[in-house]
């Protein structure tokens, strides 16, 4: 009797392998491929990685549960919001895309300004390649609702649908617009679109991270998240969504007590060139001062000074020609700048700092046909969500920093 059961048993054995091949194979069969699947990102400004643990977030829940997190983003040096949006388009540190920080002088096409509306459209001031030109180059339709990059021609290339920066346009203004995009005709609707809410940082920056306001704020961003998942759900190839969460940094208490005055050690007049601000500001001494400034300006507490040649490699920061000879980083929880400080200081946040520094950090949540289901990702950087696009959608990325064994780790 024992070979008529081995046998028995042996046959189980093939039918159960049997299911689970077939099984596996009908997954496979159902998987969206690449170039059907789409991207929506939404960068929500100065959204610190702890921000989402200290109130009620359903709808950033809800995307985890059905996706991933990570447990928190690393901004590229400095962690500003012009250099860090470029870094998530391009896939490129600062130092090699050329935003530099928000306000910096190009040696060649002269000053750029945040507020510039000539500069900021101005094609060469960017380098690198953003993602919708990427997509655009390789016949993808994209969309952008103010993004970095995204209102100059680089490489004499736009997203097919843009809109220039008014924060005065509400944010849902914003998402309905979005939604309008991808609700066109199969042949005119964009594929990727990247949109921009300015908030939580305005509101860090007026009355700090740690504020009630704060509170109230990411509660509020959050219900917004939810009506856009419910008004992507409405849409036909929902199916096909992959929506992204995320932002460009974090955000710090400052106070007037904790502040280094730099005129008090060296006249602004000293100085050839200076822009940047409060943590990181950028100077170019003149010629004859330039040792004399290094020497003084070394002696000052409470912050770090290098040349430019001499940042430490892990920032990635210092070979770019529009960056000044000369930078003064403060120290973790104290801030730089010209003259005393403003009233401001005295309740208010910012950022810019080492990225290493906790509060620097920022957001990730992801989910739709390319995503694990439930899944805690370990850290990633800025710089890599260029190279997770152009794998979730079939592309054939440029060569960047980003690195994808940073995050392939997250996809299905």
């Amino acid at each position: 009797m024992q070979p008529i059961k081995s046998k028995k048993s042996f046959l189980m054995l093939l039918m159960f392998a049997a299911i689970i091949i077939s099984s596996c194979s009908l997954q496979k069969s159902r998987q969206i491929p690449a170039h059907e699947q789409y991207v929506v990102m939404l960068s929500m400004d100065g959204f610190r990685w702890d921000y989402a643990s200290r109130v009620e977030t359903p709808w950033l829940d809800y995307i985890a549960a059905n996706g991933v997190m990570t447990e928190y983003v690393i901004p590229a040096f400095p962690s500003k919001t012009f250099p860090n949006h470029y870094s998530m388009a391009t896939g490129l540190y600062p130092d090699n895309h050329g935003i530099v920080d928000n306000n910096f002088t190009c040696p060649v096409h002269g000053r750029y300004r945040l507020g510039d509306r000539e500069a900021v459209e101005n094609g060469a001031f960017y380098s690198g390649e953003p993602i919708w030109v990427t997509a655009e180059k390789q016949n993808v339709t994209t969309a952008s609702f103010f993004w970095v990059g995204s209102e100059a021609p680089v490489q004499g290339i736009q997203p097919t649908y843009w809109k220039r920066f008014d924060g005065r346009i509400p944010f849902t203004n914003r998402m309905d617009t979005v939604i309008a995009w991808l609700s066109l005709e199969e042949e005119l609707r964009p594929r990727l679109v990247t949109f921009y809410f300015q908030e939580p940082d305005s509101q860090g920056h007026r009355t700090g991270p740690d504020s009630p306001e704060i509170d109230a704020l990411v509660m509020e961003l959050d219900s917004l998240v939810g009506v856009f998942i419910s008004d992507l759900k409405q849409l036909p190839h929902y199916k096909k969504i992959n929506f992204i969460v995320t932002s460009d940094h974090g955000m710090t208490e400052v106070t007037m007590d904790r502040y280094v005055d730099i005129a008090s050690y060296t006249p602004r007049d000293w100085y050839v060139r200076t822009h940047g601000g409060n943590p990181v500001l950028h100077v170019t001494p003149r010629e004859e001062l330039r040792d004399t400034i290094m020497q003084i300006l070394q002696q000052v507490e409470n912050v770090t000074v290098w040349r430019k040649e001499e940042v430490p490699a892990r920032l990635n920061y210092g070979t770019n020609p529009r960056i000044e000879e000369i930078i003064i980083m403060a120290d973790s929880t104290w801030s730089v700048g010209w003259g005393p400080p403003s009233e401001r200081f005295n309740t208010g946040g910012a950022h810019g700092w080492d990225n290493a520094k906790k509060d620097m950090h920022t957001i990730f949540y992801a989910m739709g046909p390319a995503f694990k289901k439930g899944y805690k990702h370990t850290p990633i950087e800025v710089v890599d969500l260029y190279p997770l696009i152009t794998r979730i959608m079939g592309l054939e990325p440029v060569e960047v920093d980003g690195k994808l064994e940073r995050v392939e780790g997250m996809l299905q």
